[in-house]
C-alpha cells in the first residue's frame, strides 16, 4: 500500500510570487485602458473568443462565440465594444451571470496565432441598436450583443499555444481518444434518441440551421 505525499497549497500571494517569480517591466505595464489601430485590426481579424463570467456568488462560466472575421465584433469607440450573440442552446449561463455580475473577460483568438488580445470589463446586454446592422450575417442580425466598456486590454503570449501545438495540423486526432458528438450526445444527454437520428441532427445540416 502505497501512501501519497501530503499536497503543497498555495494560499496567499506571497507565497504564489515566490514560487513564479516577479513580471518583467514590460509584461507588468502592458496593459492598456483603450484600443489601439493594432487592436482594431485583430478584432476585426479574429473570428472567436472565450467570454468569461461569473454570477453574483463567484461561480464561473466560460462560453465560446464564433462568427465570421468582421461580424464578430463591433468597436463603437476607442473603449467600447459590441460582440454578437447568435441562435445557441438558450441556456444563456455567461449572460445570466452578467445580469447579476457585470466583470467579464474576453481572449480573442486569430487561427494560426499563437499570442491572444486579452479585454477585460464590464458589460451590459443590448437586444437592438442601430449598430446590428454592421454584425449581419447570411441576413441575420444578432439576436443581442454583449456591450463592453473595455477597463485592461493587452496581448498574451504564445507560450501556451506553442506548448499545446494547437495549430500544428500534423498532431490533431479529434476521434482518437474522444467519440463523436452524436455518440457523446447519446451517452450524456440524450439517451433516447438514436446514433442514426444524432449523426443526422450534427451532420451537414448542423451548419445550415447557424443563424436561422
Amino acid at each position: 500500500m502505497t501512501t501519497e505525499a501530503p499536497w503543497t497549497e498555495i494560499t496567499d500571494a506571497a507565497a504564489l510570487t515566490e514560487l513564479l517569480g516577479v513580471p518583467t517591466d514590460a509584461v507588468r505595464d502592458k496593459e492598456r485602458s483603450a484600443l489601439t489601430d493594432v487592436d482594431r485590426d485583430w478584432l476585426a481579424s479574429s473570428p472567436f473568443c472565450m467570454v468569461a463570467t461569473a454570477d453574483a456568488d463567484g461561480r464561473c462560466d466560460v462560453s465560446p462565440k464564433g462568427d465570421p472575421a468582421g461580424r464578430l465584433v463591433h468597436v463603437l469607440d476607442d473603449t467600447t465594444i459590441a460582440i454578437a450573440e447568435r441562435p445557441g442552446n438558450r441556456r444563456a449561463d455567461g449572460y445570466r451571470n452578467i445580469l447579476a455580475n457585470p466583470q467579464v473577460g474576453l481572449n480573442f483568438l486569430i487561427p494560426g496565432r499563437g499570442d491572444t488580445l486579452r479585454i477585460n470589463g464590464r458589460a451590459r446586454l443590448v437586444g437592438e441598436a442601430p449598430f446590428f446592422d454592421a454584425m449581419v450575417v447570411k441576413g441575420h442580425r444578432p439576436l443581442l450583443a454583449v456591450v463592453v466598456e473595455i477597463e485592461t486590454i493587452f496581448f498574451h503570449c504564445a507560450k501556451a499555444f506553442l506548448r499545446s501545438q494547437l495549430w500544428r495540423p500534423e498532431t490533431w486526432a479529434p476521434e482518437a481518444q474522444v467519440p463523436r458528438r452524436a455518440v457523446l450526445a447519446q451517452r450524456l444527454e440524450r439517451p433516447g434518441d438514436s446514433i442514426e437520428s444524432l449523426d443526422a441532427h450534427y451532420g451537414p445540416s448542423y451548419e445550415d440551421r447557424l443563424y436561422g
